[in-house]
């Protein structure tokens, strides 16, 4: 069963927790026909798979990646996305709290051009102290989504596929990975975790932005993400028990 953007709009989640998994592509059909009956699928125009391409925005010496990768409980994302099948842009400002809590703002954009300004820079300064011309477009990260919404309560599911990274000077595309996240806004029963748990899927990755960031720029650290990418190489490599 199918629900639209406009159907949508009443779980958007713009304040929530957010839970992350990995898991290889070949499982993916399989965890699909287990929840079909607990979840609605997003179709747009006919298509139930969305392509996204998104524009992340950091400093000069990435101290907003620099942030993630040393834990600051308090951290925030910049970026602007384009949803490529409703053909809409947004600039987006992600913070994450302290308490777990992800909050997202946005505003709408004619496109993505890589200079915040405008409304996007408005944006920018009530909701941070960062200003625009601090920033940067450093690379781009590309994908295909599936979003399931949860039939009875408050959650959505995002599934994505087929990512590409990339920036002036070089493009990688991670074959054969899914990266899903639940997103919802209290501790709900949430058939797809319970999903997760059976088949073993530990909970565990990394923003898209930190992990395109550590395959195109090799001069900047990533120890603390050791474990999340000794997960996903063994999450493209091994094998999942199925039940």
């Amino acid at each position: 069963m199918s629900i639209t953007l406009q159907e949508m709009d009443g779980v958007a989640l713009m304040e929530r927790t957010d839970t992350k998994f990995v898991f290889r592509f070949i499982d993916l059909p399989l965890f699909l026909e287990k929840i079909k009956n607990d979840y609605r699928v997003l179709e747009v125009k006919g298509n139930r798979v969305s392509r996204y391409e998104t524009l992340y925005y950091d400093t000069t010496n990435f101290d907003l990646y620099h942030s993630h990768q040393r834990g600051k409980p308090s951290r925030y994302k910049i970026r602007s996305r384009r949803y490529v099948e409703s053909d809409l842009s947004f600039f987006e400002v992600k913070y994450k709290t302290n308490k777990g809590k992800t909050i997202k703002d946005r505003v709408r954009q004619s496109e993505i051009t890589g200079r915040i300004e405008n409304e996007a820079e408005t944006l920018l300064t009530e909701k941070t102290s960062m200003f625009a011309k601090n920033l940067e477009g450093k690379l781009w990260t590309n994908f295909s989504r599936i979003t399931l919404v949860n039939k009875n309560y408050p959650e959505r599911v995002t599934i994505d596929m087929d990512l590409t990274f990339k920036n002036t000077n070089d493009t990688t595309t991670i074959n054969n990975l899914i990266i899903a996240e639940v997103k919802r806004d209290s501790k709900i029963v949430s058939p797809f975790l319970a999903l997760m748990k059976k088949n073993h899927v530990r909970e565990g990755s990394m923003s898209k932005y930190c992990y395109g960031v550590i395959n195109l720029i090799t001069q900047v650290k990533h120890n603390s993400f050791k474990p999340n990418l000794i997960l996903i190489k063994k999450t493209l490599y091994g094998t999942f028990a199925r039940t």
